[in-house]
């Protein structure tokens, strides 16, 4: 037993905090075991499967909010499952724990996830636990697919659509904001932090996915995320006007403060969708999220010149791809 101070134990945090979140499936044993089974036996779909971590300092701030840890623990690896067009199913959480997390912090911690796991319709299936200098928490979620159904992120032809789902940089000026790099009103600060602290996984990937070449979330920035994509054998002309912004954002840029749309545009944890579809489905894609309230913008067309082009004078020659080793 690896006890935790504030008379924390793993016995108690599983029973209390984490037996919940299993919603009692059977193939969880309700965690009386040290493994677990998925039942996964329909013969018209396959297994998809990702996996990422968030640390303390790197990828929160060590007094964030536990709901907002448990936000994006989850919307970082709902936006990779959404993307391969699956459905989430279950998932594996490691909780990594430093002496100052109590069950208030627990508390808040499951709920938040408790009502994301209701919401996208997943489950507990099991994890570990571990004493730690830090706070790191990793997750590896399983999810559903048709079994004929492939998505590549760097497939697809020439002239080809490339969309966008949601709006670009709000995460990134929260984040300068509670770095106190830069502030604004109370009600834009409000607004922009909140982006930060919990982002929202966008789930439309799973109902366009048979009119999709490729896709990707973006996670490490707009423009990084594409040049990953394209992977050196195309390019991409981009349409800057047509890059969504919120108008909020539009105004912020419009008052001059220190935020370029260079920078948002190379800034991550947007956690919406690039889709590059045919022409043919443009019209498709569009009904379909509009029936899910969901915003979808066109912002350009794959090309045979190498490289991220635009339309106007903007020229971003430093791409600033988030890595965690830089």
């Amino acid at each position: 037993m690896k006890l935790l101070k504030s008379n924390l134990s793993e016995k108690l945090i599983i029973n209390k905090y984490l037996k919940k979140l299993n919603f009692k499936n059977k193939g969880t044993f309700d965690f009386e075991n040290d493994g677990a089974y998925l039942d996964f036996n329909n013969k018209n779909y396959k297994l998809t499967v990702t996996t990422d971590s968030i640390s303390e300092n790197i990828d929160f701030f060590s007094n964030d909010d536990p709901k907002s840890i448990a936000q994006k623990i989850t919307t970082v690896n709902l936006s990779d499952i959404f993307a391969m067009g699956a459905l989430p199913h279950s998932y594996l959480l490691n909780l990594y724990l430093p002496n100052h997390i109590n069950e208030n912090w627990l508390n808040l911690f499951s709920n938040q996830l408790k009502k994301i796991q209701n919401k996208y319709g997943f489950y507990l299936l099991g994890g570990d636990l571990s004493k730690s200098n830090k706070l790191i928490v990793s997750a590896t979620f399983f999810g559903s697919i048709k079994k004929k159904l492939e998505l590549f992120q760097n497939k697809f032809d020439l002239n080809d659509d490339i969309l966008v789902t949601g709006n670009i940089g709000e995460s990134k000026i929260g984040l300068e904001i509670l770095k106190k790099n830069n502030s604004l009103s109370i009600n834009l600060n409000q607004y922009f932090i909140k982006k930060y602290l919990y982002p929202t996984p966008c789930k439309l990937g799973p109902l366009i996915a048979n009119y999709v070449n490729s896709m990707k979330d973006i996670s490490d920035g707009l423009i990084g995320d594409l040049i990953d994509m394209l992977n050196d054998k195309y390019g991409a002309l981009i349409n800057v006007n047509k890059i969504p912004l919120s108008v909020k954002t539009k105004k912020i840029l419009n008052n001059k403060n220190n935020f370029r749309l260079e920078d948002l545009l190379n800034a991550g944890d947007d956690y919406g969708l690039i889709i590059i579809s045919s022409k043919k489905n443009r019209n498709k894609i569009f009904n379909i999220a509009n029936k899910n309230n969901i915003n979808v913008t066109l912002i350009g067309k794959i090309i045979s010149e190498k490289g991220i082009h635009f339309d106007s004078h903007l020229n971003i020659k430093n791409i600033k791809k988030f890595d965690h080793f830089f």
